[in-house]
């Protein structure tokens, strides 16, 4: 339990969040009465701290205006929970910056850090292991990625500069609806106003964004991620795939997500469990085949391929490897 110093500090702390706050919360999170909190109050006035009294239903404490902040203090869970999400954003591939500008600005939390808590955040850094590689992936230029977060908040037209996967540049207005972050990726999904159709854009593929004049209205409960997913399902890719799967929607999507295909989901009857197993269509589109058949082989569950032809002989072809594979002693 942190002593009376600690508890201010933890005071300051709740009021730099903003907002007013009442002395019951105060006293909860302090976990102290209110008549300590007052006195706690009285600390911070007597440390040229403008603490504000606010009465009335709703009243409490609040800093007043034109406060300006104390230098950067972490405590040690706050210290660690910042360095852990930079280390955890680049191994996914989630940093708006390049690495340099990661490793700066932990280096800089750093040395503000007393020297015991420093140690102990590097052992624990230096001791950690993950089960999988760092991420490479290409990074937004964070000046795009802000000027498009602005122009989704305010349901503003916002012009790109856009080079595709074949290397094309083009010059695109976007009504842009959320920003996804997907696989290592972030993504801008959004309506071309010029041809009335949706799309997605990877976001470090894109040179230069600029607001423009206007606003637009975003669709009734649009669902950003869920476009986003629905797009690379659809995307055009060489082959069509249409499949019939006998199991649960949990059961299928355990190995084909959403990100890879579309799957039918009919309303269940009045009387109908959605754990039932039944037959259900999926659809997907893929540039090579050659993964399918261990996909499928996973699922455990009956299928019925109706296209394309040559992923029945993939099936086939796959099915009679294991087969060998089996009988040899």
């Amino acid at each position: 339990m942190p002593g009376p110093t600690g508890r201010v500090l933890t005071l300051l702390e709740l009021l730099q969040s903003g907002g007013t706050r009442t002395v019951t919360e105060l006293a909860d999170r302090l976990g102290v009465d209110g008549r300590t909190v007052r006195r706690y109050v009285d600390h911070l006035i007597d440390l040229d701290v403008p603490v504000e009294s606010v009465r009335g239903r709703y009243g409490g404490y609040r800093l007043g205006p034109g406060y300006r902040l104390p230098p950067l203090m972490l405590s040690d869970d706050e210290a660690l929970a910042v360095l852990l999400g930079l280390v955890a954003g680049r191994r996914a591939g989630l940093m708006t910056a390049e690495r340099t500008a990661s490793e700066t600005v932990s280096a800089k939390i750093r040395r503000v850090l007393p020297k015991h808590v420093a140690r102990r955040l590097d052992a624990l850094l230096e001791s950690l292991a993950f089960t999988d590689q760092p991420g490479e992936f290409a990074t937004p230029d964070a000046g795009v990625l802000l000027t498009i977060a602005d122009a989704v908040r305010h349901r503003r037209p916002v012009s790109i500069g856009y080079t595709d996967r074949d290397g094309r540049h083009s010059r695109r207005t976007l009504h842009a609806y959320g920003i996804v972050a997907h696989a290592g990726r972030w993504y801008v999904t959004g309506t071309d106003p010029e041809i009335g159709e949706a799309r997605t854009f990877r976001l470090d593929r894109i040179a230069d964004a600029r607001t423009l004049p206007g606003s637009f209205e975003a669709p009734v409960g649009l669902d950003p991620a869920q476009r986003v997913l629905s797009g690379f399902a659809t995307a055009e890719y060489r082959h069509e795939v249409t499949l019939r799967i006998h199991g649960t929607v949990e059961q299928i999507r355990a190995r084909l997500p959403a990100g890879v295909a579309s799957l039918e989901e009919p309303v269940p009857a009045a009387d109908e469990d959605r754990a039932t197993e039944r037959w259900r269509r999926v659809d997907l589109r893929a540039e090579r085949l050659d993964w399918l058949p261990p996909v499928l082989a996973s699922l455990d569950r009956p299928f019925v391929i109706e296209r394309p032809g040559e992923l029945r002989d993939l099936v086939t072809a796959f099915a009679d490897r294991l087969a060998s594979y089996a009988r040899q002693a």
